[in-house]
């Protein structure tokens, strides 16, 4: 795998237990995927409430909004997954 460390943002909310497992998840993929993580509380942003207020918790990887928890919440496998294809230059 690369060297270069992703950037991951994870938008959330205070309370959010959704949020708190993701950011876990996330964690324990960084232990083996080089990235840096970025915690924001929508609430920090009036822009951000209205556009993540029923979708979070929302991941961005590298600046691009990749997971949105509209149907579903996005799960460790998942993100996994997503992070070693672009790690490995298979993104699709």
């Amino acid at each position: 795998m690369g060297d270069t460390a992703m950037d991951i943002t994870l938008y959330g909310r205070a309370g959010c237990h959704l949020c708190d497992d993701l950011e876990r998840s996330i964690r324990r993929i960084g232990r083996e995927i080089p990235l840096t993580l970025h915690v924001v509380d929508i609430h920090s942003d009036p822009a951000l409430l209205e556009a993540y207020m029923f979708t979070i918790p929302v991941v961005a990887i590298n600046g691009e909004q990749v997971f949105a928890s509209i149907d579903s919440v996005l799960t460790e496998w998942e993100l996994r997954e997503e992070l070693e294809k672009r790690v490995n230059g298979t993104r699709s």
